[in-house]
């Protein structure tokens, strides 16, 4: 059975992950860092920044293929923490590449970069490729694209690999901090009357291209499946190629609840670096392996919503 490391394991979107690679066959080896309880009994606590211990999870799993999760995530938190962001998403993705070189030269290494890096952009207002440029507006989206030069790099000395550039993609688990999630509970507790009938939201008329995790972890699956791949084509774009408003969203969310909950502006919630339309074309994703999302987006608001729900005991 071929071996996959799976760094950030114990995030979001590694738990996830990790049943659609058991599902295609593959042994998985899970990493997670501290910062939460790990996924998997059997997870390796690690921190990507330590190179050597780093180099000694992959001389010691000898993996066939990498799946890097393993990120600062959080567009505020980057802003906030720009150090801490730059040293795990840029040194820790070179710590990964140079121990794979080192200690595992066969391994195929997935990047999950992210499709904050077209940044500005988007202010074309049309689906992009990833032939896009590039103009990365927070400290975030700078980092992943530096760990995707890295990768490029690595790719250039022979070494097997591709890049995805994932949108925005939702579902049970994922942490409050993000919109759909943080409305989400904000309904839940109000249901559950530990808030008061009113939900506090930010920027309600940008676009976004929303996907269920479970797509995109099915997306990754089938990209470790690809070889040969020629250098100047290993950046995949994961996305629906569907704008939809973030007020429809909340829409769709508040009629699955029978409450009746006001909404106000909350100046906090606004990201200074805001786009009002991001989406992206994948095409060329879908030419490489088939791909296309699965999962209605209401049906995916629907499962977000039930999963807060039994968090605060709604219902119970």
């Amino acid at each position: 059975m071929k071996k996959v490391l799976l760094t950030g394991a114990n995030g979001f979107v590694g738990r996830v992950l990790r049943t659609y690679l058991v599902s295609a066959g593959w042994s998985v080896i899970g990493t997670s860092s501290s910062h939460s309880a790990p996924a998997h009994a059997d997870d390796i606590l690690l921190d990507v920044t330590d190179a050597d211990a780093l180099a000694g999870v992959v001389k010691r799993v000898q993996p066939d293929a990498v799946v890097h999760l393993a990120a600062v995530t959080h567009v505020p938190t980057s802003l906030r923490e720009p150090q801490l962001t730059w040293r795990t998403n840029v040194l820790g993705t070179v710590n990964l590449l140079e121990a794979v070189k080192h200690h595992a030269p066969h391994a195929f290494v997935l990047f999950v970069s992210s499709s904050e890096v077209y940044g500005e952009a988007f202010k074309a207002g049309v689906a992009l490729d990833e032939q896009s440029r590039c103009l990365p507006m927070n400290p975030y989206a700078a980092s992943k694209l530096a760990a995707e030069l890295a990768c490029q790099q690595h790719w250039r000395q022979g070494f097997p690999g591709a890049i995805a550039r994932p949108f925005n993609h939702i579902g049970p688990g994922q942490s409050p901090d993000f919109v759909t999630a943080s409305f989400a509970r904000q309904v839940a507790n109000i249901e559950a009357g530990l808030q008061p009938p009113v939900m506090r939201v930010g920027n309600l008329d940008a676009c976004r291209d929303f996907l269920d995790v479970r797509d995109v972890c099915k997306a990754y699956v089938q990209l470790l499946a690809l070889t040969d791949i020629p250098v100047q084509s290993r950046v995949f774009n994961i996305a629906s190629g569907h704008a939809t408003k973030i007020r429809d969203v909340l829409d769709v969310m508040l009629q699955q609840s029978v409450m009746d909950i006001d909404i106000q502006l909350d100046p906090e919630r606004l990201r200074p670096s805001d786009i009002p339309f991001a989406v992206g074309d994948s095409r060329h994703m879908l030419d490489a392996t088939g791909w296309r999302p699965g999962y209605a987006l209401s049906d995916t608001l629907g499962g977000l919503l039930a999963d807060w729900r039994a968090k605060v005991g709604v219902g119970q």
